[in-house]
Formats: C-alpha cells, structure tokens, sequence
C-alpha cells in the first residue's frame, strides 16, 4: 500500500510539473518585428480614434509593449511626433499597423504578454538603406548614401530587446514589413524596381537566418506600383511563410485604403486601423493552426 501511495504521489507530481510546463510554453510571450518606411511608421492621426477604440487600446496596453526606434519599451500607445511632422499632418500624435495589429492580438491572446519591435524611417528604399547588403554605390544611386544602414541598425536593436528576455520565456512569431514606395519612383531610374523581388526575397531570407526561425512568418502590406507590386505577389507565391495583404483603387473594395489628398498622401485614420487589423487576421488566418 505504502508502494502504491509512493507511485501515485510521484505520478502526481509529474504531471503537475508537465502540466505547468505547458501551461509556461503556451504563455510565452509574443514577439513581432515590424519594419519599413513612413506607411509602416504611421502617419495616421490619433484624434480620429473614437472612445471605443481607446477604451480597446487602454486595455491592451496592460499585456502589449512597443518598441519603436531605439526607444525603450512602453505600453502600446499613439507616438508624439516631429514639430515638421506634425504640422504636415496637422496632429501631435499619429500610428501605423502596430497599434491595431497589437489590440487585436491583446484580444485574442489576453493572458500572454505581447512584444512589437519597431524600426521605421520615412522615404528609405529596400534598394539602398534598407538593403540587407548594402553598399555606398546601391545607396548613392537612389540618393541615400547618408541616411543610416535600417537593416543593420533594425538587427541590432531587435536583438538587444530580445537579450532583455529569457530566451525560453518567448517565441518569435512573424514579421511585418509595410515598404515599396521608395524603389517604385523615379530615385535610381528602373534599377531598384528591376531589383525589388531579389531585394525582398533576400530580406526574408536574411531576417529568418540572423534571428534563427527558417520558417518565420512574413507579412507584407501591398504598397508601390508596378514591377514592385508583381514582385511582392510573386515572393508571397514562391514562399509558403510568407502572405501579402493586397490593396485596390475601388472604393467599394474591402482592400480599399483612403488616403489623405495629395500632397500629403499616406492613410488617414480608418485606412490604419484597417491595416492593423488586417495584418492580424492574415496572422490568425495563415499562421496558426485550429
């Protein structure tokens, strides 16, 4: 008898020990690493978010924590912007992806704590800055050969965020690239649009080996025209991880996103959200099993 209590308490034991185990592993936080240039960086204004989605974001900002440009994590919020920014938009405070795409996935996922890493900059082509082999003569062909080496700097930055957490207490989960107006135009001649597919197919490439997850998952937001749009449509169909969320001109269109009027351009408020969303439920979607 005394044997048989001995057995049961040990069985027990273990399976409390496997179960909090699992418990430990489906908790894990969530890291996302975000990237591109001013569409990514957000030029969507804060005043235009109704009571309800504050009232959402007040709520994820308890398990959701942005990393944004060397910055030191904080609570997921709106971003205080640039006097010259500022003025261009008219608002103090504006957003991208991150801050839909972070309540969402506050919503669905309540008990994990939620990491988004986020290295932007306005302007900055895949050809030159954001180049994962950069050169000064691909930088200086589209006139940025003093603008900042974005992949390296994106890398390091990711990186010392992630050395912050213990390294079995999280799991990297995707990447969310929002990028392509720059080598669409006329900066550089026809050179970095030819080259847009072998630059993105690299960045993928590249990002999955420099942070160990061959098969992490890529999201792209169509952005650009042209042989930049064919290029990231035949990336997504040449890769099973990596999804393109399209975007058309039709206005009855749900892949419709209003911009502001030109000069200004970039997506106003509900266009935003849209694509916060929208990059969350391709995740949901595409990258997590039933």
């Amino acid at each position: 008898m005394k044997k048989l209590i001995l057995f049961l308490c040990i069985s027990i034991s273990v399976l409390a020990c496997k179960a909090q185990e699992n418990k430990t592993a489906l908790n894990k936080t969530k890291v996302f690493l975000l990237a591109g240039q001013s569409n990514m960086d957000g030029r969507a204004k804060a005043s235009g978010l109704s009571e309800i989605d504050k009232q959402r974001l007040k709520k994820a900002q308890k398990n959701v924590t942005l990393f944004y440009n060397f910055n030191e994590g904080k609570p997921l919020d709106t971003t205080k912007v640039a006097k010259h920014t500022a003025k261009k938009f008219g608002a103090d405070y504006l957003f991208g992806p991150e801050l839909f795409f972070g309540i969402r996935m506050s919503e669905e996922y309540p008990d994990h704590n939620i990491i988004l890493i986020k290295r932007a900059r306005g302007g900055m082509s895949l050809y030159g800055a954001w180049n994962p082999d950069w050169s000064i003569e691909k930088a200086s062909l589209i006139n940025e050969q003093d603008q900042p080496q974005l992949y390296s700097e994106f890398i390091n930055y990711s990186n010392k965020v992630l050395s912050s957490l213990e390294k079995d207490n999280y799991k990297l989960c995707g990447m969310l690239w929002v990028q392509g107006e720059s080598d669409s135009g006329k900066k550089g001649g026809m050179e970095p649009r030819e080259a847009y597919e072998d630059n993105l197919t690299k960045l993928v490439s590249r990002v999955r080996q420099d942070f160990n997850s061959p098969e992490l998952p890529f999201l792209l937001f169509q952005v650009g025209h042209g042989k930049v749009v064919k290029a990231m449509q035949n990336v997504a169909k040449a890769d099973a991880n990596v999804v393109l969320i399209p975007q058309e001109t039709h206005k009855n269109s749900k892949f419709y996103f209003e911009k502001n009027p030109p000069p200004i351009g970039h997506y106003v408020t509900s266009a935003m959200k849209k694509i916060g969303e929208y990059f969350f439920e391709y995740y949901q979607a595409e990258f997590i099993e039933d």
